[in-house]
């Protein structure tokens, strides 16, 4: 039997209820509890004072030096001290509420204690000490070791899982088999998988650690790799997309008639979606260029190649604002050539609905945008060529195969406005090729940002005036409050009327999440026509809105947003010729809030804002909360393990490529790995 095979109750230790408990973190099996990493390690090793830091969390071992004094206040809380000789210097420990303890603080008697060190009072605040005594039988049990320190809940605690995964190394450890082919544990001097797991889970020392956390970061990374590789291998060999044929001369004559020329950064990438698109293999490129830098003039372009083949395209987007934007920004593109554009999102009447469905099953509409009620069960199209799909909808495997099982084995581009810094690029995207736009469109001007404090508001409020006084229009963009919808409608609905006092003689519009499509499509068309001058709008605008004559963003609380968040909100001015200016009303009280106002007001190019956002706080929170798509890797880390990853990667891409990877045996336990996944199930057949 497999480690994968055992289930955790045979672990002894482990009860009925427990096991469930266990379900809950999904652990199902021994292979599962073995690989249930720890995220830290308290550190209980002595160390010395004089290396230690103010406010460092530190164990010292020293003899106590006189009688405990206990302090009670308030109901059940009490306050110990006693003071204690650690190398020649007279330390005073602080326990709260172990009023217990006094009887055991005996003058002479050995103790080891772990805390909070606060330098310049010698003072101790102790979380956890044990006495040694005389003998020095009592030998402390976590004295001078590393303590795991696991993800728990519930009835399970930390001591639980550390003697449980013990338990566990000691009757199946000698099971656990190696995953990664000799080659490569030889060329990276990486530790058997064995001594790795046993060395992460019971670390000797630092050193060792360390060495067992990088086999089992590289084991990690490599098979999500080898997975997505793979992947791209078959996809390539399998040849079954749709060749489009479209020679140059067509796209240049579409890209004539534009209402302004491209730039030589979207001629490029043009160029690199048409490559791809004539040959068999299925297209899949991630787009990714800064907000406002292009990327629907380049998808359109794409979209008007499918068609002229002989096919249908569609274009996914997140909301019906958006699709309704794009929608009418594509039917202005394409006016003249003959090319049928429709609509489809979740708020159609039954009847026009059904009307669309006929259409796209019998081709009479060439091109669909929509809400992700594209890939539904009952919509057919009788020939689709390339879906053209936005950020928030990666388009993962899973939709790949939705399509593929209506017989449909598409192009896909998938747009992004959050650029990627390399590092996720190649993990969450890594089965794609990536484009890139890093150049403006001819005229547009760079933003100019601001950032102000709350007392300046009345400066704000002029500079409303202004900009408005010239014929610009201007948004006020509210906070979210995470915890209640209720809120966040509430704060907008009271800066409209604060807006409405201040301004009587504009017009005030309000948009937010809970007005239906109609009302929304009502706010943003008198806002697009300029009959409102100032929208009060909650985050609902942050995708893709595109109003030329909005002159000036304004962002309350902006210390509440993420970088990536307030740089796509910035975005939706700036795309007329006026100079745009974007200000941000903060008070932030963290440092890394302090540093985000600044980092907006330093830059405004995109891929700069992103670098440092990934610096500020970490690739697992660079896409948001999981929406993304990106793995959750149980030990590696993006932002650290970067030269793992690249290794990882030219390893995987190496290795798929061999022609015997399918058949050499010494390839088997990668291909075993793969071979549970169902994208892979049943792969080598066809």
């Amino acid at each position: 039997m497999k480690l994968d095979e055992i289930s955790v109750r045979q672990i002894k230790g482990v009860s009925a209820q427990k096991e469930q408990e266990l379900h809950a973190f999904g652990v199902q099996t021994v292979a599962d509890l073995l690989d249930y990493f720890p995220y830290r390690y308290e550190d209980y090793r002595i160390r010395e004072l004089g290396e230690a830091k103010d406010g460092e969390k530190i164990t010292v071992q020293g003899i106590i030096r006189g009688n405990g004094i206990l302090q009670r206040y308030g109901k059940g809380k009490s306050r110990l001290t006693c003071k204690i000789e650690v190398e020649h210097a007279l330390v005073t420990g602080v326990w709260f509420n172990r009023p217990f303890l006094q009887s055991h603080m005996v003058p002479g008697r050995e103790i080891m204690i772990t805390g909070k060190w606060e330098q310049h009072r010698l003072q101790m605040t102790v979380s956890e000490s044990e006495f040694l005594d005389k003998e020095g039988t009592g030998k402390a049990s976590k004295s001078g070791t590393l303590q795991p320190i696991y993800s728990v809940g519930g009835s399970i605690t930390q001591s639980w899982m550390r003697k449980t995964i013990g338990q566990a190394l000691a009757q199946f450890g000698a099971m656990l088999e190696e995953a990664l082919p000799h080659e490569l544990t030889e060329r990276h001097r990486l530790m058997p998988r064995r001594d790795a797991v046993l060395q992460i889970h019971q670390p000797g020392d630092i050193r060792e650690g360390q060495e067992a956390r990088r086999r089992m970061v590289y084991e990690e990374l490599f098979l999500f790799q080898v997975k997505l590789q793979a992947y791209r291998a078959l996809n390539r060999k399998r040849g079954d997309g749709i060749v489009h044929k479209v020679n140059g001369e067509t796209i240049r004559q579409f890209a004539a008639t534009l209402p302004f020329e491209l730039t030589d950064a979207q001629k490029k990438v043009v160029n690199e979606i048409m490559t791809d698109m004539r040959h068999p293999a299925a297209m899949n490129r991630l787009l990714q260029g800064d907000v406002g830098s292009g990327k629907t003039v380049v998808a359109a372009i794409a979209l008007y190649c499918t068609v002229k083949a002989g096919h249908q395209g569609a274009l996914m987007v997140p909301t019906e604002i958006l699709a309704e934007q794009h929608l009418r920004s594509l039917q202005k593109l394409f006016d003249g050539t003959g090319i049928e554009v429709g609509l489809l999102t979740g708020s159609l009447t039954e009847r026009k609905r059904r009307d669309l469905l006929a259409g796209l099953q019998m081709g009479m509409i060439d091109i669909v945008v929509g809400t992700h009620a594209l890939i539904q069960d009952d919509v057919f199209f009788r020939s689709l060529g390339l879906v053209v799909t936005d950020e928030q909808h990666r388009f993962g495997v899973n939709q790949r195969s939705v399509l593929r099982r209506k017989g449909l084995n598409p192009d896909v581009l998938t747009m992004t406005a959050t650029p990627i810094p390399r590092t996720l690029a190649i993990t969450a995207f890594g089965d794609m090729d990536v484009s890139t736009i890093r150049e403006r469109p001819h005229g547009r001007k760079p933003i100019k940002t601001y950032w102000v404090k709350h007392g300046m508001m009345d400066r704000v409020l002029g500079f409303i005036r202004r900009e408005v006084d010239e014929g610009r229009q201007a948004y006020v963009i509210c906070p979210l409050i995470e915890e209640s919808d209720k809120l966040d409608v509430q704060n907008a609905i009271d800066l409209f009327v604060q807006m409405q006092q201040a301004f009587p003689d504009l017009k005030v519009g309000l948009l937010h999440g809970r007005l239906s499509a109609a009302e929304k499509d009502a706010v943003m068309s008198s806002f697009g026509a300029n009959e409102t001058q100032l929208l009060i709008a909650t985050t609902v605008v942050e995708v893709g809105v595109d109003v030329p004559n909005a002159t000036l963003m304004i962002i309350m609380d902006a210390e509440r947003f993420g970088l990536s968040q307030l740089h796509q909100l910035r975005g939706r001015v700036g795309r007329g010729a006026h100079q745009s200016h974007c200000i941000l009303v903060a008070d932030p009280k963290s440092e890394t809030g302090r540093e985000r106002m600044k980092v907006m007001t330093e830059t405004d190019d995109g891929f700069e804002v992103a670098r440092r956002d990934l610096e500020l706080r970490g690739p697992g929170d660079f896409f948001g909360t999981k929406q993304s798509g990106l793995p959750e890797f149980r030990i590696a880390d993006m932002a650290s393990d970067f030269e793992e990853l690249e290794m990882a990667r030219d390893d995987a891409a190496e290795l798929c490529a061999l022609d015997d990877f399918w058949t050499n045996p010494a390839y088997a336990r990668v291909r075993a790995y793969l071979q549970k996944d169902q994208i892979f199930q049943g792969e080598q057949l066809d």
